[in-house]
């Protein structure tokens, strides 16, 4: 990644060498320009016409601006202009990873996890009255993302609904479930 970056500097440099090049060719086009002007109205001041390459420096300009992009990319490994770094998002900090083995063998009859430790009577009681007191949106909802592992876009086109509806269902599901599971551990203990 050093090198890509690397890379970049030296693009940077050569196109502001080039941006100082046009700057350069084109005030020295613009003083040939006064200098006929002057000689053909005999006026001490005459208006030019403006630089010759005013397509091209706005060119180098626009490069100039994507490569110091991508640099600032590189060096901060983080997209530009963004307050926060991925790392730091909401969704991310609410997510609660589960095993999708045990979630597969527990609901899926023709399970593809292949999971050689399946659930005992005790987790897979525990496991059903946990999911028992969803509704059956939210139920279906966490079962297809957590168990099958199916993405949210995908479990919103099987049940006809939103990504967005999904994403609450499931919100909501993890919250009744850790609810249930602080109760049960209330009471048992």
């Amino acid at each position: 990644m050093q090198d890509l970056l690397c890379e970049y500097q030296k693009t940077r440099k050569a196109l502001n060498r080039l941006q100082r090049h046009l700057k350069q060719a084109d005030d020295a086009a613009r003083v040939v320009r006064l200098d006929m002007a002057k000689r053909q109205t005999g006026k001490a001041k005459a208006v030019s016409n403006g630089p010759a390459r005013k397509g091209d420096r706005r060119l180098v300009e626009e490069m100039i601006g994507s490569i110091d992009y991508v640099i600032e990319w590189l060096e901060t490994c983080r997209q530009p202009g963004n307050r926060r770094g991925v790392e730091r998002r909401a969704g991310y900090e609410r997510e609660r990873p589960m095993d999708p083995a045990l979630m597969q063998v527990m609901f899926s009859s023709d399970s593809t996890a292949g999971s050689s430790c399946p659930l005992d009577k005790q987790e897979a009681d525990q496991l059903e009255y946990v999911l028992s007191w969803l509704t059956e949106r939210e139920r279906d909802c966490f079962v297809l993302t957590h168990g099958e592992c199916f993405s949210l876009e995908e479990t919103a086109q099987l049940l006809g609904i939103t990504k967005s509806s999904v994403q609450t269902y499931i919100t909501r599901a993890q919250n009744k479930m850790a609810q249930r599971i602080a109760s049960s551990l209330v009471l048992a203990g």
